[in-house]
C-alpha cells in the first residue's frame, strides 16, 4: 500500500507540472521547483525508519546534486536554444550532472 500512495503522489506531481506547463511555463516552472518530492521523500523515509540521521545525509547528498545540477539547466536551456537535439542536450546536461557529482562526492566529501 505504501507503494502505491508513493506512485501515485509522484504521478500527480508529473502530470500536474505537465499539464500547467501547457498553460503556463512560469507557473509549471515554480511546481517543479518546489521541493514537493523531496520533502515527500523525507516524510516517508522519517515514517519508515525514524532515522534523522539518514535523512540528515540524504539531505547533505541531495543539496550537493542539486548545486551541481544547477550550471546543467543553463547548458540545457542553451543547446535547445541553438537548436540542439532534445535528447542530445538533455543526455549532456544529465551525463555533466553526474561528472561533477562524482568529483564533488570523490574530492571533496571524504
Amino acid at each position: 500500500m505504501s507503494y502505491l500512495i508513493k506512485i501515485i503522489i509522484a504521478v500527480a506531481i508529473i502530470v500536474a507540472a505537465t499539464e500547467l506547463s501547457k498553460k503556463s511555463t512560469s507557473l509549471a516552472a515554480i511546481l517543479l521547483g518546489l521541493p514537493i518530492v523531496l520533502f515527500t521523500s523525507f516524510t516517508f523515509i522519517w515514517e519508515e525508519s525514524k532515522d534523522v540521521n539518514k535523512i540528515a545525509l540524504l539531505t547533505q547528498e541531495t543539496v550537493i546534486i542539486l548545486l551541481a545540477g544547477i550550471p546543467f539547466l543553463f547548458l540545457l536551456t542553451w543547446l535547445l536554444k541553438n537548436g540542439f537535439n532534445y535528447y542530445l542536450a538533455l543526455g549532456s546536461a544529465c551525463a555533466g550532472i553526474i561528472i561533477v557529482t562524482l568529483i564533488i562526492q570523490r574530492f571533496f566529501l571524504q
